[in-house]
Formats: structure tokens, sequence, C-alpha cells
């Protein structure tokens, strides 16, 4: 049917034929091929969901999207604690977190300015609350649209996609 459409479109102009049917043929072809190119092949998200709700069980931690931060300077990783008891580990003020860039294996760490101390937060965690990690992003090494795996001592979460 295509070609069809495609021969009639493209052959001589022998009979007198309106130039709006012209149109309106191209216009169905880019249709067609449009709809065809829009089909979706199905992704698995189950193993993600899984992964995510056994650190949710296991760590008591929602991880929220990591995101660029200071000019892209920065890292910034967050996640809501779901249960204090469990996220305490993260909080241990002895283990220093990382971020790995998945491409090159490359690690970044948190700053520790004298004044201030780690950038990230080791007070007591609270239900429901938001905490954050700032990892150091020398000349803008990780950009957005990068993987990046996030290591406090046990926890780990890999595959985030920098925002």
């Amino acid at each position: 049917m295509i070609t069809e459409l495609l021969h009639n479109i493209s052959a001589p102009r022998h009979k007198k034929r309106s130039h709006h049917t012209g149109h309106l043929l191209w216009w169905a072809l880019f249709v067609c091929l449009l709809l065809t190119g829009c089909a979706t092949v199905g992704v698995n998200t189950q193993p993600l969901k899984e992964a995510r709700s056994s650190m949710e069980e296991r760590w008591g931690v929602k991880v929220l999207p990591i995101q660029l931060s200071a000019g892209g300077y920065m890292i910034d990783f967050r996640y809501r604690v779901l249960d204090p008891e469990k996220a305490m580990p993260l909080f241990d003020r002895k283990i220093k977190p990382y971020l790995v860039d998945e491409a090159t294996g490359a690690m970044l760490v948190v700053p520790e300015p004298p004044k201030v101390g780690a950038l990230r937060t080791t007070r007591e965690p609270q239900r429901d609350r938001i905490y954050f990690i700032l990892f150091a992003n020398p000349g803008r090494y990780v950009q957005k649209g990068k993987r990046v795996t996030v290591v406090i001592g046990d926890f780990k979460v890999e595959n985030l996609i920098v925002d």
C-alpha cells in the first residue's frame, strides 16, 4: 500500500490530478511513518522497583533524584529517612561517603572545609525528613545524564542518573 502511494505520488502527472490530493497523500504517508516509529518496546522496571523496595526495607531510606548543584561543581545526593533506626549507619561521622562515575570509575568525595566540616548531615536522623550529602565535582567532571553510584559504608546505590 505504501509503495503504491509512493508510486502514485512520484509518477509523472499525465492525468490532471488536484494539488490537494498530492498533499493529502504525503500527509497520510507521514502519519503512517510517524505511527510506526512511535511503537514502544516494553521495559521491565520490576527489578528496579524491587531493588528500591529492598533498600527501603534494609536501610530505612528512600533515595531522591541526584542533581548537579553550585554551577555543576557539586553533586547533591538527597534521601528521605523512613526508619531512623535502620538509617543510623548513614549518619556515622567515621564513614566517608564517596560517589563513583560508573563510566570511568572516578571517585568523588565529600569536601570538608575547616570551619564548616563535612558537607553532609551527621545529626541523629528523624522520620520523614530529607537529608543531603554534597560531593565535590572539580572541573565539573560528572555531567548531567551520567550514571553514578553512591557508597556510604555498606550502603550502596547504583545506576543513579544525574539530573
